[in-house]
């Protein structure tokens, strides 16, 4: 029997084969690096390809299918000009990498996985 999404997902999260998606907050958010990501898991061939789709917005409806929700990530910014421009490009960096959870879907309770149903 095929895997089912949240099924490749946490499959995905245990190997140490993909570096662009892991556990994030403890093993409560699953954090995807959104264009390593399209490179390493969406761009391979047919024969290897985890999931039947070569486009990023397909794995993000999917996640909102099975009930995830998007985090959004808070920074302080500086008051000061260098400062507020180092922290910038910082941001610009992390903006490239996506946060969702599920209060079903957690490295902790891997028993819960059972209850992601989608929508």
């Amino acid at each position: 029997l095929p895997l089912c999404f949240p099924q490749k997902l946490w499959e995905m999260l245990e190997s140490d084969q993909f570096r662009s998606i892991w556990w994030s907050e403890g093993g409560k958010c699953v954090a995807i690096h959104k264009d390593l990501f399209e490179v390493e898991v969406l761009g391979r061939g047919v024969c290897q390809r985890v999931f039947n789709t070569q486009h990023i917005r397909s794995v993000i409806r999917q996640l909102n299918l099975y009930g995830f929700t998007k985090v959004q990530r808070d920074f302080q910014r500086s008051a000061s000009l260098p400062e507020f421009l180092s922290e910038e490009a910082a941001a610009s960096a992390h903006s490239q990498i996506l946060y969702y959870y599920n209060p079903s879907f957690n490295r902790a309770h891997p028993w819960l996985l059972g209850t992601c149903k989608r929508r």
